[in-house]
């Protein structure tokens, strides 16, 4: 029985004792590996840097019309190009997945490509404008390919991130134009409300013209200097009416015609000579002058007699004439002065009328006149962003708003991104070393057998009195000159190998060897 202890010459060997089946699994393992590594197709990969560029005009003159954020957008811009027709239209236009084309349907082999194209966003820490508040910014991105032909992946990347700046001028620009017109069609509908409103207005003040809010002082001050003229009317009529009585008591003391006045005179003159004549003679100057004075009157008055007796006999006295006509002008300026009175009662009731109307009319009015006001507000408010809308259009046609800009284009790539071989190989060393000294300890821990005199007087407990050396012939020593020359094969094609893989798999060897020759002194 073997020893718990082991000394360093024991483990030396158990490698001697264990070494083929150290060296054959790992091997083995390597070997799978190898092939592996090398079986498996290039991949390359090409990759284009978009960088994301702010507007060089200022957002404080112009102000832009997109507004979505950056991430937003680009993600939106992603889904737009990485469509199963574009997708499609990329795959037949570059012949790509040829050995896939009988082995998977259409939609396999577009989602293969999708899967093999490669979008990420590059972001910094950066301070909101807006909150003042760190954030995190994306000012690029990367959009790369990977496919089994370097130069078709090269174009194929061209192609895609031809896409994306196109997508996006175009979807910037789609922006601009669809919020002017937007814009533009809400003015019209709020310029058609606009003039139905006016429309409602005019017909509105066409309807109560003498009714309005703004006429309700005129007509205050109108009903005041009527309700004045109707007083100084009637004060007139007044008048008119005390001079109309006083002319009424004249004429009634006057005789229309002058006969009946020369009557009366000449009945007084006849008394008057009756008298005189009782008390002077003939002669007398009087009593002469009465009976002249009388014969005069007589002779008058048998002609106003027959004058009298016509059927057109007219008011012949001149007083009587006088008064009555300023009778009769003073019934006609009564008259005047009420119809005056009356038509100004009717104005009275008019402006009262207005005046009372005023209230319920000037609340309809305001109603209508705000309403007027918060739509040229509106419309006014929209002409404003519509100009703006058609700057920051401007803005995006002539390309002077944010903008993606490639500054780094596909290279084509010289070697394969995919698979890494050496990573492959290391791997399959490491699995091949410990899958060895795995069986190697089995072996070495299921072997009960004795291979030393030590151990051999441990497992009896009894001392060991001699032992026989190996006894070495011919054929063994054949056996070790034949290891030793495979030994040497083996380092030989280890060697061999290893510059295969790594002028394959890391660099040239003719790159090596003149970065080696430059490097040393002459």
């Amino acid at each position: 029985m073997e020893p718990s202890v082991k000394t360093p010459g024991d483990y030396i060997e158990i490698l001697k004792r264990r070494k083929w089946s150290l060296i054959l699994p790992a091997l083995i393992i390597f070997l799978v590996a190898a092939v592996v590594a090398l079986t498996l197709p290039s991949i390359y990969k090409s990759t284009a840097t978009i960088l994301i560029e702010e507007q060089e005009i200022p957002a404080d003159f112009v102000a832009t019309t997109v507004t979505s954020f950056v991430e937003q957008r680009l993600q939106s811009i992603n889904q737009r190009v990485m469509t199963y027709t574009q997708l499609l239209d990329i795959i037949n236009r570059y012949k790509l997945y040829q050995d896939l084309r009988e082995k998977r349907t259409t939609e396999e082999i577009v989602e293969k490509m999708s899967e093999d194209i490669l979008f990420e966003p590059i972001s910094v820490e950066a301070i909101d404008r807006r909150t003042g508040r760190p954030t995190t910014a994306t000012i690029a991105f990367t959009l790369a390919y990977e496919g089994k032909h370097p130069q078709t992946v090269q174009q194929v990347t061209n192609v895609l991130t031809s896409l994306f700046l196109r997508e996006n001028l175009e979807v910037r620009e789609r922006q601009t134009k669809e919020t002017s017109k937007f814009i533009e069609a809400e003015m019209g509908k709020v310029q058609v409300d606009l003039d139905k409103v006016e429309r409602a207005i005019a017909q509105f003040k066409e309807k109560h013209i003498n009714e309005l809010p703004s006429l309700l002082q005129l007509n205050l001050q109108s009903l005041q200097n009527v309700q004045t003229s109707i007083e100084r009317l009637n004060e007139q009529l007044l008048g008119l009416k005390q001079k109309k009585e006083y002319l009424g008591s004249q004429l009634a003391d006057v005789q229309p015609n002058l006969g009946q006045e020369r009557r009366s005179r000449l009945e007084e003159l006849k008394l008057q000579l009756a008298y005189l004549k009782s008390r002077f003679s003939d002669e007398y100057p009087d009593v002469i002058k009465a009976k002249a004075e009388i014969a005069e009157i007589e002779n008058k008055v048998s002609t106003w007699d027959n004058l009298s007796e016509s059927p057109d006999n007219k008011p012949d006295n001149p007083a009587y004439i006088t008064l009555a006509a300023q009778l009769a002008g003073s019934k006609v300026d009564i008259d005047s002065v009420n119809r005056q009175i009356e038509n100004f009662d009717k104005m009275a009731t008019e402006y009262r009328r207005r005046i009372a109307a005023t209230p319920g009319v000037e609340e309809e009015y305001n109603s209508l006149i705000v309403e007027q006001v918060n739509t040229q507000a509106k419309h006014t408010d929209l002409m404003m962003k519509l100009m703006e809308a058609k700057v920051a259009h401007g803005l995006e046609t002539e390309q002077k708003g944010e903008r993606f800009t490639l500054i780094e284009p596909a290279r084509l790539p010289e070697k394969p991104y995919n698979p890494n071989r050496l990573a492959i190989l290391l791997i399959g060393l490491v699995l091949g070393i410990g899958l060895g000294s795995g069986t190697a300890y089995l072996r070495e821990v299921s072997d009960q057998s004795v291979r030393s005199a030590r151990g051999l007087a441990m497992a009896t407990g009894s001392p060991v009195l001699a032992s026989i050396p190996d006894i070495v012939t011919k054929r063994d020593i054949l056996r070790a000159r034949l290891k030793r020359v495979s030994l040497v094969a083996g380092a030989l094609l280890v060697v061999i190998a290893g510059l295969a893989v790594f002028h394959y798999m890391v660099m040239d060897l003719n790159i090596f060897w003149a970065k080696v020759v430059r490097r040393m002194p002459l």
